[in-house]
């Protein structure tokens, strides 16, 4: 098979590249072995197996349909059929944990072991409890449980999104161990990961980058609708070889829904109707979806408007902090016995306002009307700044499964984005932004041989970026990049081990500079080994690498989002980085865990160093390189003091520094934990937290200390399950004592304090 590649131009053979990829590995006799394996190897003529059994609702019996029972490691799933029966075939001989899951119910586990042409059944039993198994498709392709996985993983489903209060991508994950939230206000919100932002921090939606531009500045936005995402999923660490190679520090997939996960058909309706309101910002919107199956044919749409009025602190009303967004999609798929594919299409739609300085802007009033008396009128009047937006997403995924041959299945995916926004003040709009993209991804799954799995697979991206107006500081320019990619898993008695590689193309062509690109090699190697039932080490180390970004290489002016004004440097180098990260988890009985340490150490760091100059009311940066050095922990506890009441426990510290000289990086989060209790009474679910963060005094040049806080919140669910539907009545009490507090990692937190006191009340209904 080959691919053209128009921006780069090259004819690129798979099968050579998939043999360039694996003599990456150091012994030669595992690569000449692997590549065996994935390019002529015959399927094993081993007899296999099947596994069968029933799902079904503790507390009346009921068989419940759509339910996912998965079998690890394999990452082969099903969904159950209306009368809760499930079978999974073409099982090799082994020992496997299955895993049943469904919504808000807990995850049950099972242990079988399969015999050569054998069939066994495991039963499952689901109820309501505190707490219950996340699930991962992002961390390795496949769907699988977060203590299986090699990085670091945390995964939030329904129920935790339908309390949420947020428009934006950054306040949804904010409370997440090792997520913090950089802003500009409420609809700006994107998350960092580890202390890492911006282009380090890959946002996607189903596996693909979203095409907005929120990488690139602290006023661009990660719009996002958390009622119509079935969950977000989080990956610490640098992922880079499945996805792309500039995401260092991490990844972030909103997962839309089942059919980008599963590729199996089903029969029926299934879908959510959601509704919620709050004080404080006037929050108030709903939102609904269906998929509705018939034979092998599945249709579905969904759409959704939330709007967020002024937020109100202790300290006022913090003006210009409204936000809105609408989305809708729709679309259709044929999932058969060999052959499968979907095509959908999604738009968003939305603004929000940049909140300005009042203080500031009182005095420039008081300026204008003395100058109004002495007869020199000058219009110093403030008006605000709003950002409409507006993303188009086409997409087709497709693909061959079940196939007798080396390769178990192939998956393409085509995806356009057609991203544009306006920087506005009242009907003069001063800057206008634009980002079309269409990115393609295939990907083959090897047929398991043996103790061997592996994926390998190739990605394209073609981007036109253009900003035009004013104020405007990039020229426009058009990205190309291209890469190929192989990860190999090794599965032996008592661990795993996993390696891969990815080798990715860059290539800038702006309408005024210099061309560039870059060419580098990620490489990383882990190791899973099970320490007890439950419990597990996992550790690994990888080589990374990232193109500069675009604003990195071309700005230079001032720049409102950023607070600086920006000099690029289009002659900066690739950025390389190794890494280390050790996880201990703990996923049985009444004791879920997890502890994670993480050190990373850079070459050619990209940064922004203020020059002690200042242009058009900005201080002066320009973008240069040096060493720097990454380093932190975070920890998750869940312990059941009782059947029904368990105590949650969280923390995030990360230390990050330029090497030489060593000074503090700029917006790292704080040192920051939780304190929970969740206790459950029959339906009712009452979840009392206290949120922590320690002062910031490690601050960068020109960066203000922040003071620690302390946030008491209170959430209660009321859930109700039956054979066919699941309702959720939610209530969310924030900042409980309404108190004054700011978020370091704020553009604007010297006068846009966080929000105060405020109740959001929510309903969901899920029907499958």
């Amino acid at each position: 098979m080959s691919v053209v590649h128009r921006g780069c131009g090259n004819l690129i053979n798979m099968r050579e590249i998939a043999m360039g990829l694996l003599w990456m590995v150091p012994r030669r006799g595992m690569a000449m072995g692997l590549l065996w394996m994935v390019l002529g190897a015959p399927a094993s003529g081993q007899q296999r197996g099947a596994i069968t059994g029933r799902v079904v609702l503790d507390a009346t019996g009921d068989p419940l349909h759509h339910a996912v029972v998965l079998v690890i490691p394999l990452g082969r799933s099903v969904q159950t059929n209306d009368q809760g029966e499930y079978r999974l075939e073409n099982i090799p001989p082994g020992k496997y944990e299955l895993v049943a899951h469904l919504h808000s119910l807990a995850d049950e586990r099972r242990t079988v072991e399969i015999a050569p042409g054998s069939s066994v059944t495991a039963d499952f039993r689901l109820r309501l409890a505190p707490v219950r198994e996340q699930l991962t498709v992002t961390a390795s392709g496949r769907e699988e449980t977060t203590l299986e996985t090699y990085l670091s993983t945390t995964s939030i489903d329904t129920v935790e999104l339908t309390q949420q209060t947020a428009t934006s991508l950054g306040e949804v994950l904010e409370n997440q161990a090792g997520v913090a939230k950089r802003s500009f206000g409420p609809g700006t919100s994107r998350p960092v990961i580890r202390g890492f932002d911006g282009d380090r921090v890959l946002i996607m939606q189903d596996g693909v980058r979203t095409g907005t531009l929120s990488s690139q500045s602290g006023d661009h936005g990660e719009p996002l609708d958390p009622n119509s995402i079935e969950r977000v999923e989080v990956v610490r660490g640098p992922s880079t070889l499945l996805y792309e190679g500039s995401a260092i520090g991490g990844v972030v997939n909103m997962v839309s829904g089942h059919h980008q996960i599963h590729k199996e058909p089903h029969t029926g309706l299934r879908g959510f109707l959601t509704s919620l309101g709050g004080t404080n910002n006037n929050r108030r919107g709903g939102s609904g979806g269906f998929e509705y199956g018939v034979k092998r044919w599945l249709f579905f749409g969904n759409g959704g408007a939330i709007y967020l009025d002024d937020y109100k602190t202790p300290a006022g009303t913090v003006p210009n902090s409204f936000s809105n967004i609408k989305d809708a999609s729709s679309g259709f798929g044929r999932y058969g016995e060999k052959v499968y594919f979907n095509f959908s299409y999604s738009l968003q739609d939305g603004r929000y306002g940049i909140p300005f300085e009042q203080e500031h802007d009182e005095k420039h009033e008081e300026k204008a009307g003395q100058q109004k008396a002495a007869g020199k009128e000058e219009d110093h009047h403030h008006e605000n700044v709003f950002l409409p937006f507006r993303r188009h997403n086409v997409r087709l995924n497709g693909g061959f499964k079940n196939l007798a041959t080396a390769i178990e299945q192939f998956q393409l995916i085509l995806n356009y984005s057609d991203w544009k926004h306006r920087e506005q003040e009242a009907d003069k709009v001063a800057n206008r932004f634009y980002n079309k993209q269409f990115i393609y991804r295939g990907v083959f799954d090897q047929q398991p041989r043996g103790a061997l799995s592996g994926t390998f697979g190739f990605w394209g991206l073609t981007r036109d970026y253009k900003a035009q107006g004013e104020e405007a500081i990039t020229p426009p320019v058009d990205q190309n990049a291209i890469a190929v990619f192989a990860v190999e898993q090794l599965r032996m008695s008592r661990f795993r081990i996993q390696f891969g590689a990815r080798l990715e193309h860059n290539r800038y062509d702006p309408e005024q500079g210099r061309k560039r690109s870059f060419t580098g090699i990620a490489a990383s190697t882990g190791v899973h080994i099970p320490l007890w039932e439950g419990g597990a080490l996992a550790g690994s180390f990888a080589s990374s690498f990232r193109a500069p970004a675009l604003e990195e290489l071309y700005s230079f002016g001032p720049h409102a989002g950023n607070l600086t004004f920006e000099i690029g440097n289009p002659n900066l180098r690739r950025e390389r980085g190794n890494g280390v990260d050790l996880s201990l988890r703990q996923r049985a009985g009444r004791w879920r865990g997890e502890w994670n340490f993480f050190y990373y150490r850079m070459s050619n760091f990209v940064f922004l160093a203020p020059t002690g100059k200042f242009e058009d009311g900005f201080p002066v940066a320009d973008y240069r390189q040096g060493g720097a050095r990454y380093r932190g922990s975070e920890a998750r506890l869940s312990a059941g003091l009782q059947p029904n009441l368990w105590l949650h426990l969280g923390m995030d510290a990360v230390n990050a520094e330029l090497r030489n000289p060593n000074l503090p990086l700029p917006r790292i989060p704080p040192i920051r934990g939780r304190l929970g209790l969740e206790g459950r009474w029959r339906s009712l679910s009452v979840m009392p937290e206290l949120l922590l963060a320690n002062k910031q005094a490690r601050v960068y040049t020109l960066e203000d200390p922040t003071a620690g806080y302390a946030v008491m919140n209170l959430k209660a669910l009321y859930s109700k399950t039956s054979k066919h539907f699941l309702h959720l009545f939610g209530f969310h009490l924030f900042n409980a004592s309404d108190r004054l507090y700011r978020n370091h990692l704020s553009f604007i937190k010297a006068f846009a304090p966080e929000i105060g006191r405020g109740v959001l009340f929510s309903y969901t209904m899920r029907f499958f």
